[in-house]
């Protein structure tokens, strides 16, 4: 796995990622509506996933109706996705984090990339996306980027499917419960 390419992911790759990933702990995750992260944590809940808010500073109240925790160990479920709005040499520990916790993926947003801690969660058998951002690949791998006029680098007619397990408009969408 050391030799695996972060600076391109395959679609199938990405795909993966967001069908098999139900709870996402978000860290860095801010109540400022001005924020990414607000955005992000806002659009993931709206598709069906359980967004965990982790920031110290927000612990104990609530993002978007959803309980804040001051780190990684406080969430009281299973995490699937460490989703890290933080900077780069922070990623590191949080890396560590995810490890010990037995998450299955490491995510890190745009601009946010520590190949030391890929390397760490991969040879402990997590998953790794590094300056990428979820909320960007749902909607372009959904097709719902396309319907806002951004370049998808791909020119169809036919609406793109990521599987028919989710809303199935979309072919990405959370099962109703």
């Amino acid at each position: 796995m050391s030799d695996f390419n972060h600076d391109s992911y395959s679609d199938d790759y990405i795909r993966a990622i967001l069908q098999e990933s139900k709870t996402i702990a978000m860290i860095g995750a801010s109540a400022r509506t001005s924020r990414p992260s607000y955005f992000v944590l806002k659009y993931l809940l709206q598709k069906g996933f359980k967004v965990i808010p982790v920031n110290p500073r927000e612990a104990g109240t609530k993002i978007l109706g959803q309980e804040t925790y001051a780190a990684l160990a406080d969430v009281p479920v299973s995490v699937d996705m460490v989703d890290i709005f933080r900077n780069s040499q922070a990623a590191d520990a949080i890396t560590d984090e995810a490890i010990a916790i037995n998450a299955k993926i490491v995510w890190m947003q745009l601009s946010v990339r520590n190949d030391e801690a890929a390397h760490r969660a991969q040879v402990a058998g997590l998953k790794v996306v590094m300056n990428r951002c979820p909320k960007i690949e749902y909607g372009r791998l959904s097709g719902e980027i396309n319907w806002m006029g951004v370049n998808s680098r791909t020119l169809s007619s036919k609406k793109p499917h990521l599987s028919g397990t989710r809303v199935q408009s979309f072919g990405l969408g959370r099962p109703k419960t």
